[in-house]
């Protein structure tokens, strides 16, 4: 029931917000991320494929490091409601996945092409964050 309460409070809080033009209806945000995890997943799978090596660290740490930004964007903006530090987050997320593709594609244009869609979801989403951000600072 606590967890209930939570994630309702949460969806009250954001439904409550002005939100820019274009912004997409609640239900398609779920199967949208699902595919692009999957994509996310295959990525690197194909770029693991072709083994590690010292010339993997940098991708690899771009990789991780754009991944964390995502996993710590939505605590940041649904439970501690801070949609400014959040877009300071998906900003961050939007120049380590911009590295990510084109590291990726050195050692495998498949993985870097995967994480187009990701790529444009993401700038869409930076998109979503600071229009929320200006239409919700008063």
């Amino acid at each position: 029931m606590l967890i209930y309460n939570f994630i309702m409070q949460n969806l009250l809080w954001y439904d409550s917000l002005i939100k820019p033009p274009f912004t997409p209806p609640d239900w398609l945000f779920l199967p949208t991320w699902i595919f692009l995890y999957l994509s996310i997943t295959v990525s690197f799978f194909y770029f693991a494929k072709t083994g590690f090596s010292k010339e993997k660290v940098l991708p690899l740490s771009f990789f991780i490091f754009q991944l964390a930004l995502n996993i710590i964007w939505s605590p940041v903006f649904f439970s501690n409601k801070n949609i400014q530090l959040a877009f300071i987050i998906i900003c961050l997320l939007w120049v380590f996945l911009f590295f990510t593709i084109i590291t990726f594609y050195r050692f495998s244009k498949t993985a870097a092409y995967l994480l187009i869609p990701y790529f444009l979801w993401v700038t869409f989403a930076l998109y979503l964050n600071y229009g929320i951000y200006v239409l919700n600072s008063f």
